[in-house]
C-alpha cells in the first residue's frame, strides 16, 4: 500500500496527528490588516506636525534619507526640539512601516493616545461655556469615514466624538492620516455600551439626534441650537434599531437626485454645519 500523503493530509489509516506533532500541517495565520491596528504611528506631514504642536510625544521619527525639502527639514527639526530620536532611513522602510501608503517620506511613532470618557467631553464643553456639541457614530467601520468626521467635527467645533468598542473603526493610523491631524485635538470616547452612554447623555441634558432617511423632520426644520448629540451610523446599515429608539428625534437630510443616500461623513459634516449655522444665528 502506497503510504505517501498530499500535503494537508492527516496519519495513514485516516489517523489525526496530534497538535503540534512532527509532519502536522500548521494552518496559516490570517494576515492582520495593518491599517487596522491601533498604533501609535503616525503617518504624513499633517498628522506628525499636528501631534507636535499638540504637545504629544514622539518617541521616534522616521524621515527619508537623501535629499529631502524645506517641509520635511523643518519637521526633524521640530521633532528634535521636541526630544524625539530623528532618523533617517530608506524610503522601502517607511513604505513597509505605513499603513496608508501614503507616508509622505515621514512616519512618527508616538506615545498612544489615549480615549477618554463622556463625561470628560461634557466637561470640555462647561470649560468653554458652550452647549455641547457632540458627534455619536454608531458602528462606522471605515476608517477614512471616522477620520473625515473627526476632521470636520474638530473644525465645526465639536466637543468630542463617542464610538462603540465593538465593530466599530478605532483610532488606528488610517483615521489619523485621514483626519490631517485634527485626531490631537478631538476628545474620543469608546464605550462598551452605545444605549448607556447616550442614557448618560440624557441625563445630562443633552437631546439625542439621530440622522435617517424617514426622520420625523428635515434638517432645515429643526432646532440644533441646544446641548445635542449628533448619531451617524453605519456605512451600510444606518443606525441600529435600539439607537433609533434612544434618539428623541430623527432628522432628515433633503435629497434631489436620483441617489437617496450620503456618504456616513458627508452627512455629519451637512449636520454638523447646519448647527454651527443656527448657533451662529445666521
Amino acid at each position: 500500500m502506497d503510504d505517501r500523503r498530499r500535503p494537508g493530509q492527516g496519519a495513514p489509516g485516516g489517523k489525526r496527528l496530534p497538535k503540534g506533532a512532527p509532519g502536522r500541517p500548521r494552518r496559516p495565520e490570517p494576515e492582520e490588516d495593518p491599517s487596522q491596528r491601533e498604533e501609535s504611528v503616525l503617518e504624513g506631514r499633517n498628522a506628525v506636525n499636528e501631534a507636535l504642536r499638540a504637545g504629544r510625544t514622539l518617541n521616534k521619527v522616521f524621515i527619508a534619507a537623501g535629499d529631502t525639502d524645506a517641509g520635511l527639514r523643518r519637521l526633524a527639526a521640530l521633532a528634535r526640539d521636541a526630544g524625539a530620536v530623528v532618523v533617517e532611513t530608506d524610503r522601502r522602510k517607511l513604505d513597509a512601516m505605513s499603513a496608508t501608503g501614503a507616508h509622505q517620506g515621514i512616519v512618527a511613532v508616538a506615545a498612544v493616545k489615549e480615549y477618554c470618557t463622556v463625561e470628560d467631553i461634557l466637561r470640555a464643553a462647561r470649560e468653554k461655556g458652550e452647549a455641547p456639541l457632540i458627534l455619536i457614530c454608531d458602528e462606522v467601520s471605515d476608517g477614512h469615514n471616522l477620520g473625515a468626521m473627526i476632521r470636520t467635527g474638530e473644525c465645526a467645533g465639536v466637543h468630542g466624538v463617542i464610538i462603540p468598542k465593538r465593530r466599530s473603526a478605532s483610532l488606528t493610523a488610517v483615521v489619523s492620516k485621514t483626519s490631517a491631524g485634527a485626531v490631537e485635538y478631538m476628545p474620543v470616547a469608546r464605550v462598551p455600551n452605545l444605549a448607556a452612554a447616550i442614557r448618560e447623555l440624557k441625563d445630562a441634558g443633552v437631546w439625542i439626534y439621530g440622522t435617517a432617511a424617514d426622520g420625523e423632520k428635515s434638517l432645515y426644520e429643526t432646532d440644533l441650537r441646544g446641548p445635542m448629540a449628533l448619531v451617524i451610523g453605519s456605512e451600510g446599515e444606518g443606525m441600529r434599531r435600539l439607537v433609533t429608539e434612544s434618539c428623541d428625534f430623527t432628522v432628515s437630510i433633503p435629497m434631489k437626485g436620483k441617489i437617496s443616500s450620503l456618504n456616513a461623513s458627508a452627512s455629519a459634516a451637512i449636520v454638523l454645519y447646519e448647527a454651527v449655522r443656527q448657533r451662529l444665528g445666521k
